[in-house]
């Protein structure tokens, strides 16, 4: 059955195709304040469909950005697994593009600075372009060039008409959360110069579907991307892959370099070819995504269940969006898991979405010793787990919930 209330985000197209329903869910970073736990959350459908021409998988509602996005409480600066990827990805983009002084580099959704601080200072002019207003202020306040606003194609209208030009743009987990996908690459495609590079980094879809990676769909992540589909999106706006590597954080995510010379490697072609052999261009490929989905539910509950009634006491790490839409989906609450500690103290203090779980530091898992923690960031494992060794040590264990449910 087609969905015809919603058209494709790249093609316009209507005739999407249906691939899970995740129910009525409240807004994954709609953190509350306590005096707000007793008053109506707003909850909006959750289904994931597929568009059989340009091959974009999406979300059928568009939540408005100004709901979503003025005041966001994720600080990319708490995971020190982000900002030593930004480290290492600035200092490689400077040695081959030769930047200096005399060079920009321009970021939408920049959050708090965690990438642009390592071009500054190398020397390296920098725009970082940040719709979050306490976001923006923090960013500011470390020095880094920000503007409070959102990416657009009158935006870059508006800068390039004042002489600026980019010769490295980033948008890193961003495009995902755009509605207007056409008007923020040729918003790109407007202010970056005509040897420049623009580099995307988006969770991959195909590692979401091969391993059960649902919690990874909110309604911020609006689009699931393929190579495929940004090809064609690319295309669109005079843009070329001309690059594509898999990096391993959130979980699988793709980096896309792309410019507006007609350049690429041989990595491009066997990605391409890759999606084709395995039929990521057809609803087939998506079919049994939902009824893996629902397999994982029901083993989370038995799991849970038999260390309920073994006696054991249980928490969450991480105070997430895929968090939020994992308890909510499986309604995973109270019943189970008596608080989650998050190491952002902007979260702490605050409860969960819909769940209503208090966000605690950190060092309550030391002070309350659960026997069990549900690891609701596994994209960060290693890097929790290394941070919580205290905790493990004294016989604490984390449970990973995907693909299937496991003790790390």
């Amino acid at each position: 059955m087609s969905d015809t209330s919603h058209c494709c985000r790249i093609c316009g197209k209507s005739d999407t195709l249906p691939v899970l329903h995740l129910g009525q869910t409240p807004l994954a970073n709609a953190l509350l304040d306590p005096s707000q736990l007793n008053e109506p959350e707003p909850r909006y459908d959750l289904n994931l469909v597929f568009c059989p021409h340009c091959t974009l998988v999406q979300i059928d509602l568009t939540v408005p950005p100004e709901a979503l996005f003025s005041d966001y409480p994720y600080f990319s600066s708490f995971s020190d697994t982000m900002v030593d990827h930004a480290r290492q990805l600035a200092k490689s983009m400077i040695q081959k593009k030769k930047l200096d002084a005399n060079a920009l580099v321009i970021e939408p959704a920049s959050n708090d600075g965690y990438l642009l601080q390592h071009y500054q200072q190398a020397g390296v002019s920098v725009l970082g372009i940040e719709p979050a207003a306490n976001i923006a202020k923090v960013a500011n306040e470390k020095n880094i060039n920000t503007r409070n606003d959102f990416f657009s194609r009158e935006l870059a209208t508006e800068l390039a008409s004042q002489g600026t030009k980019a010769d490295v743009i980033h948008a890193h987990n961003v495009l995902a959360h755009v509605a207007d996908l056409n008007g923020f690459v040729e918003g790109v495609a407007t202010l970056l110069k005509p040897d420049g590079t623009f580099i995307l980094e988006a969770p991959y879809v195909r590692d979401m579907i091969e391993h059960v990676e649902f919690d990874t769909i909110y309604h911020e992540h609006l689009c699931y991307f393929s190579l495929t589909a940004l090809k064609a999106l690319f295309n669109k706006h005079g843009l070329h892959i001309i690059h594509v590597e898999q990096v391993p954080i959130h979980g699988g995510t793709l980096q896309v370099h792309t410019s507006h010379q007609n350049t690429p490697d041989q990595t491009v072609a066997q990605m391409l070819a890759d999606e084709k052999a395995y039929g990521m261009d057809t609803i087939a490929y998506y079919s049994a995504f939902a009824d893996k989905v629902q397999n994982l539910k029901e083993e989370l509950i038995k799991t849970l269940e038999k260390y309920k009634s073994q006696g054991a006491r249980l928490a969450a790490y991480g105070a997430s969006a895929k968090g939020s839409t994992l308890l909510n989906y499986t309604q995973v609450g109270k019943q189970y898991l008596d608080f989650v500690v998050d190491r952002s103290t902007h979260k702490q203090g605050k409860y969960t979405p819909g769940t209503h779980l208090p966000i605690l530091p950190p060092e309550a898992l030391m002070e309350r010793k659960p026997d069990y923690v549900l690891l609701l960031t596994w994209n960060f494992a290693e890097e929790i787990l290394a941070q919580q060794k205290a905790y493990c040590d004294q016989g604490g264990q984390f449970i990973v919930p995907v693909p299937t449910p496991h003790l790390a």
